[in-house]
C-alpha cells in the first residue's frame, strides 16, 4: 500500500486553504495533513486543525497561540504550534510533509513559497506574488532544488493542461515546442460595463461582488480593477517562459473557459469547467492522475452562450500598467505589486477612493522608473525593494 501524501497549507483560512482541505477530505487514503497556517481567525484554524487531525499549525505571534488553545479548548492534545514569520518558512521546507499549498495572500507569502520550492517540493503555487516579484529567482530554486511546480490560480492551471505532455511540472527555460501564444481569459468582474471615470463612489462591498468567483477581500478587488489579470501575465511569463507579446487577455464573461493555448497550426485548447477553485487544487494534488474534486459536471447546454471580447486598457488603468511593468523588468513588476497591496488596503479601509488605487499605482511605479538600478539577485533585494515600494506608495495615497 503507498504511503499517503502529507500536505501543508499556508494560509489554510483563506478561501484556497479551506477547499484544499475540502478535496483532501475526499480522499483520506491518499493525502494526510501536516501542517496548517493561518495568521488570523484562529477559531477556524482551531476547528480546521481538529477536523483535519493536522501534526502542527503555525500563527503569528504569542497572543495569535493563545487565542489557537483557547479556541482548541479541550483536553485533547493539540497539535504543536510554532509562532513567527521565520515559523512559515519552517514548516514550508520541514521534511515532514512532501507538498506545500502556498496560497498565502500578498508578499507575506513569497518566503515560505520560496522555501518549499528550495526544499524540493510539490508546490501548489496559488500565491501570486512569489513570481510577480521573485519569479526569475523563484524559477530558479525550482530547477535547482527539482521541486514540482503545480499552478493553482485557474487561468494558468488551465493553460498547464492545455500544454504539450513533455517537461511538466518543471520550470522550463523557454516556450514549449510549438505554442505560439498564451491566452488568459477575465470575467472583467462586476464593473465591466462600466467606464473607470464613473467607478469613483465604488463601495469595498461592491467591488467585492464578484459575478461568478467566491474570494477573499483583496483578491476580490484585484479582480475588479482586473489588476489580478495583470499580475497572471506576469505569472504566466514566469511560469512558462512566455516572452511578454506571446501572451494575451480575452474577457470572457462567463468564466466557463478558463484559459487557452494557441498553437503553430492554428489549432487552440481550451480547458472548461465550472467556476470552482477545487479542479485546479484537485489537479495539482493528484497530479499526473485526476482525481474527485466535488465539482459537479459542466452542462454546457444549460449554460448557454460564451461570450468574448478584448479588454479596452484604456478603460482598465491597472491592467494596462501591469503590462507596462512587465516591460520594464523585475523592479516594475515589485513596486506594481506593493503599491496595489497598499492601495487595495486603503480602498478596503475607505480611506482611498477606487479610482485612485490606479493612480497610486501609476505614481510608484514613476517613482521606480527614477531609482538607480540595483541588483535583484536575492530574497533580501526584493524584500528591501518591496519595502521602499511600499512607502512610495503611502506617500502616493496621502499625498
Amino acid at each position: 500500500m503507498v504511503a499517503p501524501i502529507s500536505v501543508t497549507i499556508l494560509g489554510s483560512t483563506g478561501s484556497i486553504g479551506q477547499n484544499t482541505l475540502d478535496v483532501i477530505a475526499r480522499h483520506p487514503s491518499r493525502f494526510v495533513v501536516h501542517t496548517l497556517t493561518a495568521h488570523s481567525r484562529m477559531d477556524l484554524l482551531a476547528k480546521q486543525a481538529f477536523d483535519s487531525k493536522a501534526a502542527a499549525v503555525a500563527v503569528p505571534t504569542e497572543a495569535a497561540a493563545e487565542r489557537f488553545k483557547t479556541a482548541w479548548g479541550s483536553t485533547l492534545k493539540r497539535p504543536v504550534i510554532r509562532v513567527g514569520a521565520q515559523a512559515l518558512v519552517e514548516v514550508a521546507s520541514d521534511p515532514a510533509s512532501q507538498a506545500v499549498m502556498a496560497a498565502i495572500v500578498g508578499s507575506a507569502g513569497l518566503p515560505a513559497a520560496l522555501a518549499a520550492a528550495q526544499a524540493g517540493k510539490r508546490v501548489l503555487l496559488a500565491n501570486k506574488e512569489a513570481l510577480v516579484a521573485a519569479g526569475s529567482i523563484f524559477m530558479a530554486a525550482v530547477r535547482d532544488a527539482g521541486a514540482e511546480l503545480l499552478p493553482i490560480d485557474s487561468e494558468h492551471n488551465a493553460i498547464f493542461q492545455c500544454l504539450p505532455h513533455h517537461d511538466r511540472a518543471s520550470a522550463p527555460t523557454g516556450p514549449a515546442a510549438g505554442v505560439r501564444r498564451l491566452i488568459l481569459t477575465a470575467s472583467g468582474g462586476p464593473f465591466r460595463n462600466q467606464r473607470w471615470a464613473d467607478l469613483a463612489q465604488v463601495s469595498p462591498e461592491q467591488a467585492c461582488a464578484h459575478p461568478n468567483w467566491s474570494m477573499g477581500r483583496k483578491i476580490s478587488v484585484d479582480s475588479a480593477t482586473m489588476l489580478n489579470k495583470g499580475l497572471e501575465v506576469i505569472e504566466a511569463h514566469h511560469l512558462f517562459a512566455m516572452p511578454p507579446e506571446r501572451i494575451s487577455v480575452v474577457i470572457h464573461p462567463q468564466s466557463v473557459v478558463h484559459s487557452m493555448v494557441e498553437y503553430a497550426d492554428g489549432s487552440v485548447l481550451a480547458q472548461l469547467g465550472q467556476p470552482d477553485m477545487r479542479t485546479p487544487i484537485a489537479y495539482g494534488l493528484g497530479f499526473p492522475e485526476r482525481i474527485e474534486s466535488g465539482v459537479g459536471m459542466l452542462e454546457l447546454a444549460l449554460a448557454g452562450r460564451l461570450d468574448f471580447a478584448q479588454p479596452d486598457l484604456e478603460q482598465l488603468p491597472c491592467l494596462a500598467l501591469s503590462f507596462q511593468a512587465l516591460q520594464a523588468g523585475q523592479g516594475a513588476c515589485i513596486a506594481l505589486n506593493a503599491a496595489n497591496e497598499v492601495a487595495v488596503a486603503a480602498f478596503l479601509e475607505r480611506r482611498l477612493a477606487y479610482t485612485a488605487i490606479a493612480e497610486v499605482i501609476h505614481a510608484t511605479l514613476d517613482w521606480q522608473s527614477g531609482q538607480p538600478n540595483t541588483s535583484l539577485s536575492s530574497l533580501d533585494d526584493i524584500i528591501a525593494l518591496d519595502e521602499r515600494s511600499r512607502s512610495a506608495a503611502r506617500r502616493a495615497a496621502t499625498g
